[in-house]
């Protein structure tokens, strides 16, 4: 999950998408993409949106699942029944209840567009959906799924919208208004300019403290920073996209005035280069290739230079304090030496002085995809690319939309691409279920030597009902796409705060996606 790097202030207008917020009252963030699509059943909108919109039935935490709209649980022994018993306190934002009759239209409309989810193994084990009573539902799981709760606690898409608003009891083709049960209500949307959130005076939880929250269309970089010291908005933070809105130079500034606290979370994801082995007859097919490339990138320089320290260097897929990923794996530190080795063994040669190796007639050159609107990507491929360089390899940078990239990584047209996990309240289970998945990571893996054992490891792993026996094989499979280095790690991103000093409640959930507004208020 990358640098969610937040900056909130305070100033006198009244306007705050015009203006500035008034102080203490509103929170006005700029965000470089539009809000988009809010259904919270597709994945066009912006998550930390919806984040404060809608709401599930449980909420992962550090001390890991804990009640949310469900106040209790229970569990058959043989793990394939979840009954769910619901607050009785909770009404969407337009009035209507809350209740398990609302859980199954919502749960039976995604199930109803199951292809769309199937980047979610949950949505592929859900049999069927029961009301047993007005505030107990039953959930039927097809075979004992051990990350049921993990993936019922996520943003999207088992989240609950008013029945009101789905469309002929579906949200698959869209939907006709946007009311969850969350903390704040979408009251206005401009496309393209500004998307306006209020606080819901009945919430279920406590009426926010910050009465407003205003997300303001802005481009990334120099335009949003003179926009927060213009007062234009007090409050910045990366999209769900993963790039920066401001960089870490910018963050630092604001600091230095006197003016700012600055709050960070543990780490949350790797961002990291995604290798392509699917693509045979390639360089970027044979294991040499890639550990030259891993054993060439200075992370230190980049962690320090690049991030100004704020993200670590990475040697592993996900950093150790994510569950099952205290794995001893080998270290591939940055040594040009050891990267020049390994192309020579594996016949890659130096021929009549070029710069480029080439083996059987052929070039090792590659082209890596950057997101063009991530302030910090260009300028690490352009320093892995003068590193590369000096081991013989020619690599080629090509700066694209994200949506382009994700397409890339889908269809596998690509070498390497930067890319990052998918973050603390997904893994390393969704990332590595991605690992099978055609519009993810299958094409990142298929092309392994050990793919056929890797697939039939992380399938045993999601439906393994022991602790030890899970364990063992994230173990093996870490060690597997380790070993290959198909996904080739960098840094380890986490959610930087800058923030002012008054404002309080700060804090982080296990995601990089939302942030908890409704717990901040001005002293």
């Amino acid at each position: 999950m990358y640098a969610m790097a937040v900056l909130a202030g305070c100033s006198d207008s009244k306007e705050a998408h015009t203006g500035s917020a008034d102080t203490g009252k509103e929170l006005v963030y700029a965000t470089a993409k539009d809000m988009n699509d809010m259904n919270p059943h597709l994945y066009a909108g912006s998550m930390p949106a919806q984040g404060m919109v809608y709401e599930s039935l449980v909420e992962n935490t550090k001390d890991g699942i804990k009640p949310w709209l469900a106040e209790s649980w229970e569990i058959s022994k043989d793990g394939k029944v979840y009954t769910f018993h619901l607050r009785k306190d909770v009404k969407f934002h337009d009035g209507e209840p809350f209740n398990a009759e609302a859980v199954k239209k919502n749960i039976d409309a995604v199930q109803h567009n199951a292809k769309k989810h199937s980047w979610i193994k949950l949505s592929t084990k859900i049999a069927s959906c029961h009301v047993k009573d007005e505030y107990t539902v039953e959930l039927v799981l097809s075979e004992p799924y051990y990350p049921t709760l993990l993936e019922l606690s996520m943003t999207r898409p088992y989240v609950f919208i008013s029945p009101k608003n789905l469309i002929n009891g579906e949200t698959k083709d869209g939907v006709n208004g946007y009311k969850g049960t969350g903390p704040y209500i979408l009251t206005e949307h401009k496309v393209d300019q500004y998307a306006a959130f209020e606080a819901n005076e009945n919430y279920w939880g406590g009426s926010p403290k910050v009465k407003k929250i205003i997300a303001k269309v802005l481009p990334a970089g120099e335009t949003t920073f003179l926009a927060l010291q213009k007062g234009e908005v007090n409050f910045v933070f990366t999209d769900d996209r993963g790039t920066d809105s401001l960089d870490v130079e910018a963050m630092n500034t604001l600091v230095n005035s006197g003016k700012y606290q600055m709050v960070r979370s543990e780490a949350m994801n790797t961002k990291m280069i995604v290798a392509n082995s699917g693509k045979a007859d390639h360089p970027v097919h044979e294991i040499a290739v890639r550990e030259a490339i891993w054993y060439s990138i200075d992370r230190d320089t980049i962690s320090k230079q690049i991030f100004n320290g704020v993200e670590a260097p990475a040697h592993t897929l996900f950093s150790p304090n994510v569950h099952y990923a205290n794995v001893d794996l080998k270290k591939r530190g940055f040594d040009l030496d050891k990267a020049k080795n390994i192309l020579e063994e594996a016949g890659w040669r130096l021929e009549n002085g070029s710069a480029v190796r080439t083996k059987n007639g052929s070039k090792l050159a590659m082209k890596l995809y950057y997101d063009v609107n991530s302030s910090s990507q260009k300028s690490q491929a352009e320093l892995i690319q003068n590193s590369v360089k000096k081991i013989g390899v020619q690599l080629d940078l090509v700066g694209e939309e994200s949506t382009s990239i994700a397409k890339r990584r889908s269809t596998g047209d690509y070498d390497l691409l930067f890319n990052q996990t998918w973050g603390l309240a997904y893994d390393p289970q969704n990332t590595i279920s991605a690992f099978t998945s055609e519009s993810s990571y299958l094409h990142t893996t298929k092309g392994m030597a050990k793919a056929d054992e890797l697939y039939k490891k992380i399938d045993e792993v999601m439906v393994s009902a022991n602790e030890e026996t899970r364990k063992s094989l994230y173990a093996d499979i870490l060690t597997l796409v380790h070993d290959e280095a198909v996904f080739i790690p960098i840094t380890n991103g986490s959610v930087t705060v800058v923030a002012p000093k008054r404002l309080k409640g700060i804090s982080f959930k296990q995601t990089q996606y939302e942030l908890p507004f409704e717990q901040m208020h001005f002293e």
